[in-house]
């Protein structure tokens, strides 16, 4: 099956499924759309037993897609930006100091208890990994997804300080993260004699992360000077897709983050693009072009996400050490949020119940699924894939799906007018 009908039948399927979400399951659609092809995929695993040919078929066309590259190197980009232009800066500015401290320091703090955390407790499954591909495994869980976050929060009842403090960490811990995955996997697979230096890390993340901030600033400043010029909504909305496809190719040939040169451009073009480069009909032109991408990526990738399980290789084992995950990851993110909020509460004001919410609604999703993916075939990425598989499966269906329930049983949940109006 060629790219075109692969693309062609995820489309169909995230249409059909949609529908059905809409008119009998009235899930969140991201949640809805993951249970369906969940459902969808063990029906196919069970009838594929008695090797239906359409069948075997689909299966083949679904293990020819490269998850990590459609995501990472596709995908990814599109939905970062269509997050970042509707997020209020103003508010984000507010929060920055947890923002940023929850997407640093953070994700290492995540990164160092379940990696820790892993390696202690796997010998009890008699299974053994060493030390670095556990801390790998911690680096590719500990960020919370943007696409996650975003699809979820759009119908939750959180109030403003706590859904800008989710959603910016959201989108800048992926720098982070990305950089620490790739520096421990050098850690994990080249020779004790050629492993990076910690300087040599320093270096990596000031490329990556600061490179990408900067390269996105400058793509969104010279994107605003161009908006401002003209009102055209059909070329303002091609300046926008090219601001995102060719600032992602920029940063991937300068060798920074694209996540973050995505966002940044993102959140200018957001707060002075929108707001004051366009007429009030380009606006709405573009507001509806990049919400009706967003709403079609997410259903495909979700799809996706749910259809992987086909692929995917599970034992009784990988279970269990993924129901442990769980519980393992919670408490990574609870100390991640916990201590750095302590040391900042000297200097801001976090309203009640912050570490539950922030702790609760840190969604993991198919950036995590795509870096264990894009590991080298072996033995250890069979295990780490299946659990990270099982952990973002609990995390977007169980934790997605309970968030509004939490707010409310901690009284903390806005009115739905009011949260409309907060959007």
């Amino acid at each position: 099956m060629d790219l075109y009908n692969v693309f062609a039948l995820l489309l169909v399927v995230a249409a059909l499924f949609g529908y059905l979400n809409h008119r009998f399951l009235r899930l969140p659609s991201t949640i809805g759309l993951m249970v369906l092809a969940l459902v969808s995929s063990v029906g196919i695993a069970v009838l594929g037993r008695f090797e239906f040919p359409s069948l075997i078929g689909i299966v083949k066309a679904l293990r020819q897609i490269d998850f990590h590259a459609v995501l990472m190197q596709v995908m990814l980009s599109f939905l970062l930006f269509a997050g970042a232009i509707h997020v209020d800066v103003r508010q984000l500015g507010q929060e920055r100091l947890p923002v940023i401290t929850l997407a640093t320091a953070g994700v290492f703090i995540s990164t160092l208890f379940i990696g820790g955390a892993l390696y202690l407790a796997l010998p009890f499954f008699q299974l053994q990994l060493p030390l670095s591909w556990c801390l790998l495994f911690g680096a590719l869980i500990s960020p919370t997804d943007p696409v996650a976050v975003m699809g979820i929060l759009k119908q939750a009842r959180i109030p403003k300080q706590l859904e800008t403090s989710i959603v910016g960490e959201s989108l800048f811990n992926d720098g982070t993260a990305l950089v620490l995955f790739v520096s421990l996997f050098e850690f994990a697979t080249v020779p004790d004699s050629s492993a990076p230096t910690l300087r040599s890390l320093g270096a990596l993340f000031a490329q990556e992360a600061l490179g990408g901030v900067a390269l996105g600033g400058v793509l969104g400043y010279v994107g605003y000077q161009l908006l401002r010029t003209i009102d055209n909504y059909q070329v303002e909305v091609m300046l926008t897709l090219a601001i995102v496809t060719g600032g992602t190719a920029l940063a991937t040939s300068l060798h920074t983050s694209a996540p973050l040169a995505v966002v940044a451009a993102g959140l200018i073009i957001g707060q002075h693009g929108r707001k004051h480069g366009m007429s009030d009909e380009s606006r709405e032109y573009v507001d509806k072009f990049w919400e009706m991408l967003d709403e079609i990526l997410n259903a495909i990738l979700f799809v996706l996400i749910g259809f992987e399980i086909l692929v995917l290789r599970f034992e009784t084992t990988y279970l269990l050490v993924g129901l442990g995950a769980i519980v393992v990851v919670l408490l990574g993110r609870l100390l991640a949020v916990f201590l750095p909020l302590q040391i900042l509460s000297r200097r801001h004001a976090f309203s009640e119940h912050s570490v539950k919410v922030l702790t609760w609604c840190g969604l993991r999703g198919g950036i995590s699924v795509a870096l264990a993916l894009s590991l080298p075939a072996s033995p250890e990425q069979e295990l780490l894939v299946a659990v990270t598989y099982i952990v973002v499966i609990f995390s977007i269906l169980v934790q997605g799906l309970t968030i509004n329930r939490l707010v409310k049983r901690l009284g903390i949940s806005l009115p739905t007018e009011a949260n409309s109006a907060a959007h």
